[in-house]
């Protein structure tokens, strides 16, 4: 008789009680193995990568970084392991139909023991036929997401063993570093391993332009702009740092110079 692996779940939810409920269910399976939880995305992101759990109940709706903040980064790791994720939400009909189509499973708040049930099985019979979670699903889901909800409101820093989110409003300005990026907030500077074009698509232009080849301001970390030669300008920042704003770049951009 062959003895099935046991299911290694996390479970990430901010509120407490919500989270007590989901252990408690899944504690009560025979064959299920908790092997932690999280209260933040943060935490989430840190735990997934510790514990490499089969599978993942992710609360979609948390402050700071939420659910799919979470989906968006483990997807981003190409080395490690791409767990299940089954969705908890309160009821949101578009990401439902995105859960759908991408054939993710989904739990609404609150949960009901029987429907809980239910998905639990499935991602039992998943785990047990083997292969591994796409990363371009989980990528694909976030993609049709961010779509919907617009431009990134935070960009994810990993430093040592801790990964953490800024929001895009506490950034000065990015440069890029060959194949990094070194992002300017306030008195810190945090590395990201991207493309300068890869973030800048993702940046609300409301928010943010690009100024040269190698560098992207927040509008409103700019403290004056000074004409420079041929048709460029000096950019000063609030922080005293001084880029270059070349005539190629103030062509895309010709509304920032206009007077109100």
């Amino acid at each position: 008789m062959t003895i099935e692996a046991p299911l290694h779940v996390l479970v990430v939810d901010d509120e407490a009680p919500a989270r007590r409920k989901i252990l408690r269910l899944l504690r009560s399976e025979p064959g299920v193995h908790v092997v932690g939880e999280a209260d933040s995305g943060e935490s989430a992101i840190s735990a997934i990568e510790r514990y490499q759990p089969d599978l993942v109940v992710l609360d979609v709706q948390m402050p700071g970084a939420d659910g799919f903040d979470v989906v968006q980064a483990i997807a981003d790791v190409t080395d490690a392991k791409m767990p299940r994720v089954v969705f908890v939400t309160a009821h949101d009909r578009y990401a439902l139909r995105a859960f759908e189509v991408h054939a993710f499973d989904y739990l609404l708040k609150p949960v009901a023991e029987d429907r809980f049930r239910k998905v639990l099985r499935r991602a039992r019979e998943q785990h047990a036929q083997g292969g591994d979670v796409s990363a371009s699903r989980l990528r694909g889901l976030v993609q049709e997401i961010l779509r919907e909800r617009g431009y990134t409101e935070r960009l994810l820093i990993r430093e040592d063993a801790r990964a953490f989110f800024v929001s895009v409003r506490d950034i000065s300005w990015i440069e890029a570093d060959r194949n990094y990026l070194l992002v300017h907030c306030g008195g810190r500077t945090h590395t990201v391993r991207a493309t300068l074009d890869s973030i800048e698509s993702t940046l609300d232009p409301k928010l943010f332009a690009r100024v040269n080849r190698g560098s992207l301001v927040r509008l409103d970390s700019i403290r004056e702009l000074l004409p420079w030669f041929h048709g460029e300008y000096k950019v000063v920042l609030h922080d005293g740092a001084e880029l270059r704003w070349s005539r190629r770049y103030v062509s895309r951009r010709p509304e920032l110079l206009k007077t109100p």
